[in-house]
């Protein structure tokens, strides 16, 4: 694989200069997720404006948090910021925004969900009982029910001595790479979906429209576009004595 394939515009649209500002600078796709804090920062200015509506019983922390004109943040969420919520996005009941989410135009985090060092392009979809941490969803990505985008692997225990965590490391055509990443969830580029409770493991990059079929635990690595990708299962039918 070549390394321009790892580049941001192979999984997005950059097309509009707002959106191509979140990926400047990045070699590799996976580089825009340590620019996520400093993005909420610009987009918030460091302050609090709420154009769009909060309906009573969500509760907004006290960091910085804008939530433009359209956008609806329904009764049960809560949204510690820093956070920015983009027009017409939506906040459903039950969901928890937690520190550095982007939320651009027209996307969801819907019930039960909770996101966290996440950017979410227009259009974008967490709608039920989602994980989405240190991750970047593409234009019109949808996860299906109970899909857990994973970023911390099981073995990433902080050394004793330097108190630091290992790097995710990602094997990619014979060739590794150090995302310098501690967290990384996953990457997906526009128009992928996800099935019921799929589990994306910390590392996971997928290539535009691509389908994860449901129940499927895909591993680390880069998976590429137009895709499906399937979980086969042995099911078979008995008679009842």
């Amino acid at each position: 694989m070549q390394t321009h394939s790892l580049h941001s515009t192979a999984f997005f649209d950059l097309s509009d200069p707002n959106t191509a500002a979140f990926f400047n600078g990045c070699e590799f796709v996976w580089e825009a997720l340590a620019q996520i804090k400093r993005h909420v920062a610009r987009l918030t200015a460091g302050g609090r404006r709420v154009d769009g509506t909060v309906m009573d019983g969500a509760w907004l922390g006290d960091a910085p948090i804008v939530i433009e004109a359209g956008a609806v943040v329904e009764p049960g969420a809560y949204i510690i910021g820093p956070a920015y919520i983009g027009a017409g996005a939506v906040v459903r009941h039950g969901a928890y925004v937690r520190e550095n989410v982007i939320m651009l135009a027209g996307s969801t985090l819907g019930h039960a969900s909770e996101a966290k060092n996440a950017l979410l392009l227009p259009h974008a979809a967490a709608p039920h009982f989602a994980y989405v941490g240190d991750s970047i969803l593409g234009h019109r990505v949808n996860l299906g029910a109970g899909t857990k985008l994973s970023n911390l692997g099981i073995l990433s225990a902080k050394d004793a001595a330097t108190g630091k965590r290992p790097t995710i490391k990602l094997v990619i055509e014979d060739r590794e790479y150090d995302t310098g990443l501690t967290k990384f969830g996953a990457i997906l580029g526009d128009d992928t979906q996800t099935g019921c409770n799929a589990v994306l493991n910390p590392g996971c990059i997928i290539g535009p429209r691509t389908l994860v079929y449901a129940n499927t635990s895909l591993r680390k690595g880069y998976h590429p576009a137009d895709s499906i990708i399937k979980l086969r299962q042995n099911v078979r039918a008995m008679g009842r004595e």
